[in-house]
């Protein structure tokens, strides 16, 4: 069967190499983290963000329980904020919308936040870069969510940017994930 998640992965592997700067804007318990950290390794760096404090500390025993390098800044921000923490272009994002698995779900990732959030990251794209935002369609702010940032991607320059929108769609509220390539 096919695991979204996985082929999430297999995407950014084809762009984010050792040495690149990549960024987890919703960092949860740590495990795009991880998987960023690793794929970058000792110079690169991976910036990962989460509004939670309990998120910030499970990602990092998770990181050092998974011998990552030391090569990652854990914020205790808003996504949306991206641009005051990193400077520069990145090579890969990711975007795992929704809220902390094993936390409190009524603390969700938000539209008034995500759509900013991805809008800076698409500016801070470079070259052969890619962004990948996975939707949870699941609960009602996950639908609002996904269909804004849907009709968000829809409008980005097809000569600039290479939108593909991953889902089973014989599944409707299943999670979904779009990929934004840079040309």
């Amino acid at each position: 069967m096919l695991r979204l998640l996985d082929l999430q992965k297999e995407l950014i592997l084809t762009h984010l190499r050792a040495g690149d700067v990549a960024v987890d804007f919703t960092m949860g318990n740590g495990h795009d983290t991880e998987f960023l950290s690793k794929t970058v390794g000792e110079r690169g760096h991976v910036y990962a963000f989460d509004i939670q404090s309990a998120a910030v500390e499970s990602t990092r025993k998770n990181l050092a329980a998974a011998g990552c390098p030391d090569n990652y800044t854990l914020i205790h921000d808003s996504h949306h904020r991206v641009k005051d923490y990193v400077k520069g272009e990145i090579r890969a994002g990711m975007f795992n919308l929704g809220y902390l698995p094993g936390g409190d779900k009524s603390i969700t990732t938000m539209r008034e936040t995500t759509l900013p959030a991805i809008e800076a990251a698409v500016s801070m794209l470079g070259p052969n870069s890619i962004l990948s935002v996975a939707v949870y369609p699941g609960h009602e702010e996950g639908e609002a969510e996904g269909k804004l940032v849907c009709e968000y991607l829809s409008t980005l320059d097809r000569f600039r940017y290479s939108v593909a929108q991953i889902r089973i769609i014989n599944s409707p509220t299943s999670p979904f994930f779009m990929a934004i390539e840079t040309k």
